[in-house]
């Protein structure tokens, strides 16, 4: 870096730690307020060129911060992630938090940067509550990628989105009123109140009942689960309780729709209300098979993890800035290219059924 970038750079830090001061005795200073002009992670790309025909770097350091550490549908991106780092010779490793609340990441974040870890991949509980240590992060050269679940967009300079969030949103409503011959009331079991992916979905959900061929179908319900097995499981009870006539449940959370599954399997439910969602495959198979669940959905949680992996690499090797428009290659899944705001997209979700959920092992 010139020593006129270090200057600027050392004037912008200067003028963010004075705002701070002020804004801590106003309303705390977490870097994420509506008066930030141009974020942080938005100024380090700018200021930096990428090499496309770098290679990747050997014994790159590369962290998983899933949403929380037991959840079994992020294991499988976690692990992916870490196998696809020793083809570049990277090491990963997957830490995180036992709970799914907004502050829970914020520790794990400030170990990892002590650490120096050469990037930090994070599925953010809270879009803004990890933005502070996720922007000392980047301020010393650690790379973040946010994947299944946003931050906000000046917080890291990648985001790994698993499909369009359009598309994810839109297609569950679609799918589920095929089933219901677009006739009865339903609800959604989300995770937490505060997960971005969940509520990007929810609000193209929303926006998608608006149409008129849904005029006789109604939302009656948005629940949440925190994604906890347990508490999953009693949101889909109460619900049922709460709406005698509910005919369906949309539930865009792999804990989610598994417990609702369980729940309606052993009830005499089964068979009247429809569940349909985003699951894996090994853990709805059971359900599919006995006829509690017709289908659902997911994309390959592997790809996205491996797909996440490489990503930070060319990040952290220069081969990229996060700049919309750049490309890299991703090992055997071949280019990508960054689009708006460092969004990189995986590819449209899988729909799964009788016919062929046992064509997939995950």
């Amino acid at each position: 870096m010139s020593s006129h970038v270090r200057t600027r750079r050392r004037v912008t830090l200067s003028a963010t730690a004075a705002a701070c001061v002020l804004a801590v005795t106003l309303a705390g200073c977490s870097g994420t307020t509506k008066n930030d002009t141009k974020g942080e992670a938005k100024e380090a790309a700018s200021n930096a060129k990428a090499d496309p025909n770098a290679p990747l770097k050997k014994g790159l350091k590369l962290a998983f911060l899933p949403k929380q550490i037991n959840n079994p549908y992020e294991k499988i991106v976690d692990e992916a992630g870490i196998k696809a780092a020793e083809e570049f010779g990277g090491q990963g490793k997957e830490v995180g938090p036992s709970d799914a609340k907004a502050s829970s990441q914020v520790s794990y974040i400030n170990t990892l940067i002590q650490q120096r870890q050469d990037a930090i991949l994070i599925a953010a509980n809270d879009p803004n509550a990890v933005c502070g240590p996720l922007k000392q992060a980047m301020k010393q050269d650690i790379k973040v990628v946010a994947y299944d679940s946003d931050t906000a967009k000046d917080c890291r300079q990648l985001f790994i989105n698993q499909a369009s969030s359009e598309e994810i949103g839109r297609s569950q409503v679609q799918h589920i009123a095929e089933q219901l011959g677009y006739k009865g009331e339903i609800a959604i079991l989300s995770a937490t109140q505060n997960a971005t992916n969940q509520n990007t979905w929810i609000e193209f959900m929303k926006d998608e009942l608006k149409d008129p061929k849904y005029k006789d179908m109604k939302l009656v319900k948005v629940a949440y689960g925190d994604d906890d097995d347990q508490k999953s499981f009693q949101e889909t009870q109460g619900l049922l309780k709460a709406y005698p006539k509910l005919k369906g449940i949309i539930s865009p959370t792999t804990v989610g729709i598994a417990a609702a599954a369980r729940y309606i399997s052993d009830s005499s439910y089964k068979g009247k209300v429809v569940i349909n969602g985003l699951g894996t495959p090994n853990q709805m198979r059971k359900y599919v098979k006995d006829g509690t669940v017709e289908q659902f959905s997911l994309w390959d949680p592997k790809k996205l993890g491996y797909l996440g992996s490489y990503a930070a690499a060319a990040l952290a090797s220069g081969q990229i800035t996060g700049a919309e428009g750049e490309k890299f290659k991703a090992g055997e899944l071949g280019e990508y290219t960054i689009g708006k705001d460092g969004e990189i997209i995986l590819g449209p979700p899988t729909v799964f059924d009788k016919k062929n959920i046992d064509g997939f092992d995950f």
